[in-house]
């Protein structure tokens, strides 16, 4: 089944249960969440073996899309990478939800039951804010993608497109802004490698599951700062979350600690202020 949006503006669907969200990284698991093109009968989308270079870091993002198998689509193809995506399908729900969460980048759809995503991209420009955002669109003519970048998008793809062009216009959206936060990380005797997905303690392999990896890479690019526990909450968790809280955040944390028992970098817990990742070597 392709991947990509058919001339209806639909998609097979593709949204994946927890338990497979949450499911093992190994050593050398591809975590660029882009799509080889392809939705698997079991509704995952595999990765893309020729997807190489700079991986971006995890991002919260807000999908305004009201086709549900468009969403659906998308949202598990950003969740399978280890980002946290808000979906919402109206104007007044982007607008509320831009009201009260910074995002790293927006994807808004133009045509929604109630207005036009354009209203929603002029709304995130008249409070200032500098987050990458693309127009999806099912209108092939120049007049509105040219209004759309006049009025302060960054980018669009216009319908049908393929998973893998979306995350790479999002990708290069992100390297224009000088946000890519790739790379590979050593602090101590910590060795992370996002791109490999692999993490070394003392040269030996260190096996995560995906949230403890994903607070791994918070903290590490956050070294030696304090980081709120709302902040953590908000880079690994979207809205969709229902039933997660800020406990998770300790949870999480808990189990991360377990697994580097043995480095002599240690996260320490700063009461009412948040996490604190630090060599004591």
């Amino acid at each position: 089944m392709e991947s990509s949006v058919t001339a209806a503006g639909t998609f097979p669907s593709a949204r994946t249960d927890q338990a497979r969200l949450d499911s093992r990284i190994e050593p050398g698991q591809d975590r660029t969440g882009n799509c080889n093109g392809h939705v698997h009968a079991d509704g995952s989308l595999p990765r893309d073996p020729l997807v190489t270079g700079r991986i971006v870091a995890i991002m919260r993002l807000l999908l305004v899309e009201d086709t549900e198998d468009v969403a659906d689509a998308i949202v598990a193809s950003f969740e399978r990478r280890g980002d946290a995506i808000d979906l919402v399908t109206s104007v007044d729900e982007a607008k509320s939800a831009i009201s009260v969460q910074e995002y790293d980048v927006m994807l808004l759809d133009i045509g929604l039951p109630d207005g036009l995503g354009t209203e929603v991209l002029r709304s995130a420009r008249n409070r200032g804010s500098r987050t990458p955002i693309l127009m999806l669109t099912a209108r092939s003519d120049i007049e509105d993608r040219v209004a759309a970048l006049d009025r302060g998008a960054d980018d669009y793809l216009v319908k049908p497109f393929d998973l893998r062009e979306l995350h790479a216009r999002v990708r290069a959206m992100l390297r224009r802004q000088d946000t890519d936060r790739s790379g590979i990380i050593e602090f101590g005797d910590i060795r992370f490698d996002p791109a490999g997905l692999t993490v070394e303690v003392s040269g030996s392999p260190v096996s995560l599951a995906r949230r403890e990896f994903n607070l791994l890479e918070i903290l590490l690019v956050n070294r030696e700062r304090v980081v709120p526990k709302d902040k953590i909450f908000g880079c690994m968790f979207s809205f969709n979350d229902e039933d997660v809280n800020l406990n998770a955040v300790e949870l999480y944390v808990g189990r991360l600690r377990k697994k580097l028992c043995n480095s002599q970098v240690a996260i320490k817990t700063l009461r009412g202020l948040g996490y604190q990742l630090v060599n004591d070597g």
